[in-house]
């Protein structure tokens, strides 16, 4: 079997490219009415996945409220935009710092992961491509990336690596309550 390998540009160039693209993408209206997640791959198509279930929404607002309450100074984001070497992701959940907040500026995307990034799992995500997803979140400068399952149930980790609680946010519980 063949090895195939693949040249990524630099992540500053792929950043200036997403960045550019992502605005154009942004002030689209007709893309602006499209319901469910919107990433756009490093070739700068859009990728659109459907709403997903109605349990996924209630986690992902159980979880910005935690957030919120816990980490005080900073902004808790959904769908949020990240520039990432393989394009444009959209993080379920992020947490940002005030200097995030301001290197922002008044983009549509950021250039670099927010602090915190929260994926909550769907049937259909593979183990392979949530690894992929949590390696482009730490590459973009993420110190932590969070997996919530359909359970509720929390892992985090930090530097690729899983640790027993958020170091960012270690009063984040370990499962969240559903109703």
């Amino acid at each position: 079997m063949a090895t195939l390998t693949i040249k990524l540009p630099s992540q500053r160039a792929q950043t200036e490219f997403n960045l550019r693209r992502w605005d154009e993408l942004a002030k689209d209206p007709d893309l602006a009415k499209i319901e469910g997640r919107v990433e756009m791959d490093r070739f700068g198509h859009v990728i659109i996945s459907p709403p997903p279930a109605a349990n996924h929404g209630n986690l992902q607002v159980r979880i910005a409220i935690l957030l919120d309450r816990h980490m005080g100074v900073g902004d808790v984001l959904t769908k949020c935009p990240i520039s990432i070497a393989d394009g444009v992701g959209a993080a379920d959940v992020a947490w940002a710092s005030p200097e995030s907040m301001n290197a922002l500026g008044n983009r549509a995307c950021f250039s670099r992961s927010p602090e915190i990034c929260v994926e909550i799992l769907s049937r259909g995500n593979t183990d392979a491509e949530i690894q992929e997803k949590m390696a482009l979140y730490f590459d973009a400068g993420a110190e932590e990336v969070w997996l919530c399952d359909n359970s509720g149930a929390m892992k985090f980790f930090a530097a690729t690596k899983p640790v027993g609680a958020s170091k960012l946010c270690p009063e984040f519980p370990a499962k969240i309550q559903l109703r």
